[in-house]
């Protein structure tokens, strides 16, 4: 064998163990890294209202941030959230780029504040919603997919002066290997690039809130 079948060889050897230990270390050192982001051990494994909506996930993230306002200042951008409603407050060209109509708003919408238990958030034209399922004013804001395959909690807790916003996402494990193995890799940490987005876009928006009440009218 001359020296470019060997380093030919080296190469695809490397390329083929790499393709193997890549999922194996994100699994091992950086998955629960990634599901848990900003989060406590004891809010990982606290119970919330909606746990019991989806209690056999397959995937099951709690991220979280501390946000110098008080839960009264969150909670109206939580509520107006949605397609043709006050966005996400994360990268909207991604969104759209799968066609979900998003544009993330700085202002309180008050035309989307009155919600209900029942009451369907759109996530795109045409698309499923998520129905609101669990609703505690300036506690708790539960929602579920309308297959019931995915919910998501939203949890303020107000520590000190400031707030956790804890954002729980429960999500049932598809069937085929190749789908797992794909929402494993590629979705959860892509999914930890849009919601870290969203989280500190409810941050800015809050504590922007918060100063201007401190302040009153200038």
């Amino acid at each position: 064998m001359n020296k470019r079948m060997r380093a030919a060889v080296s190469a695809g050897s490397g390329a083929v163990m790499a393709a193997g230990l890549g999922p194996l270390a994100y699994r091992l050192f950086f998955r629960r890294r990634c599901l848990n982001w900003g989060a406590r051990a004891d809010e990982v494994s606290s119970k919330l209202p909606g746990d019991e909506l989806l209690p056999d996930a397959g995937t099951v993230s709690t991220r979280v941030i501390t946000i110098d306002a008080p839960p009264a200042a969150i909670w109206p951008w939580l509520v107006q959230m949605g397609s043709g409603r006050g966005g996400v407050y994360t990268y909207d060209w991604i969104e759209n780029l799968f066609g979900l109509d998003m544009h993330s708003t700085r202002q309180i919408l008050p035309q989307f504040q009155d919600v209900k238990v029942g009451d369907e958030f759109p996530l795109g034209p045409g698309r499923p919603a998520m129905q609101v399922a669990v609703l505690d004013p300036e506690r708790t804001f539960t929602v579920r997919f309308a297959d019931g395959n995915w919910v998501w909690i939203f949890a303020l807790s107000a520590e000190n002066g400031q707030t956790r916003l804890i954002s729980r996402n429960r999500i049932a494990a598809p069937g085929a290997w190749p789908v797992r193995q794909f929402c494993t890799l590629v979705m959860e940490p892509g999914s930890l690039i849009m919601e870290r987005k969203m989280l500190l876009g409810i941050k800015e928006r809050a504590e922007n809130l918060a100063r201007l009440a401190r302040e009153g009218p200038a």
